[in-house]
């Protein structure tokens, strides 16, 4: 199973994240540990326990100009991201991930006579809501932002058409897998196929490193369909998995997320921070 603190451990951390934007500078330990009503010694332990650094070196990962330093520093372009991430730690979710794309006739059916297994599962960055085909992983959305309700119309309109049971113990096994990024996840999904086109080149983009909505669109030969390519990236019916998080915009913004900001930020900063050690002054300690 997924751990189940895991979940509370991003409330946590999305907290700090809340407090370290509204302080505009770098809080001391003591200082953020006072703000969520902790002792310091509890708030460091849970929070290495979660992001496996310091409340100190996370605050960097997560300033609010942090998007310019992944595009300045960890920026890939599509074409040589495959080279990149088979070495070192820099590993390519498809590596381990398999997916097929629905036929245009299922895809024109939009889930009739399919039966979708779903449930809410804790993640590394709150709530997770989990849907499975008997062909594989079809959804993974993130409720901390949107709530339960939200989160399952938004996924449910997708297959307008499908049956619906919720059934966490089917996909139990499989979420906890794609968290700890172990054995292999097999993906089932609808779309329409410029949609498909984009995840694709999602999916070659590294962990712990970045690239453009305008760069996806060159890859995949549209380069003048960036507005195009952000809302194919905002219908990613799998994020984590399909990480649509690794997409910024050109200028260094972060772009939108279909499930909230502060979600983003924080999968960026986590992938960061266990994916990359600080290579410039912008990510130094004291």
């Amino acid at each position: 199973m997924t751990d189940p603190e895991s979940g509370y451990h991003y409330a946590i951390v999305r907290r700090a994240i809340e407090r370290i934007d509204t302080a505009g500078a770098p809080l001391h330990l003591q200082d953020l540990a006072a703000e969520l009503n902790m002792s310091p010694a509890h708030f460091q332990r849970l929070f290495s326990r979660w992001v496996g650094v310091s409340p100190k070196r996370y605050q960097q990962y997560l300033a609010l100009d942090y998007a310019r330093t992944l595009l300045r520093e960890r920026f890939t372009t599509l074409d040589t991201a495959h080279a990149l991430a088979l070495s070192g730690s820099g590993r390519l979710h498809d590596l381990f991930v398999r997916w097929e794309a629905m036929t245009p006739g299922d895809y024109a059916r939009k889930g009739a006579g399919l039966e979708i297994r779903y449930g809410f599962f804790p993640s590394p960055f709150g709530e997770v809501l989990a849907m499975a085909t008997p062909r594989g992983l079809c959804g993974l959305a993130f409720t901390a932002e949107t709530g339960r309700n939200a989160a399952f119309a938004d996924m449910r309109a997708r297959w307008p058409h499908a049956r619906f049971s919720e059934d966490p113990a089917a996909l139990a096994h499989t979420v906890a897998a794609v968290f700890r990024r172990q054995g292999q996840a097999h993906l089932h999904l609808i779309g329409a196929p410029f949609q498909i086109k984009v995840w694709e080149a999602l999916m070659a983009i590294p962990s712990g490193h970045v690239t453009t909505y305008s760069e996806i669109a060159r890859a995949i030969g549209q380069p003048r369909a960036v507005r195009a390519v952000g809302t194919a990236v905002g219908r990613n019916p799998v994020s984590w998995l399909i990480p649509c998080h690794r997409a910024l915009r050109k200028s260094g913004g972060l772009g939108g997320y279909h499930w909230g900001l502060p979600v983003k930020r924080a999968m960026l900063a986590w992938e960061s921070a266990r994916e990359n050690p600080p290579t410039g002054p912008a990510l130094r300690q004291e």
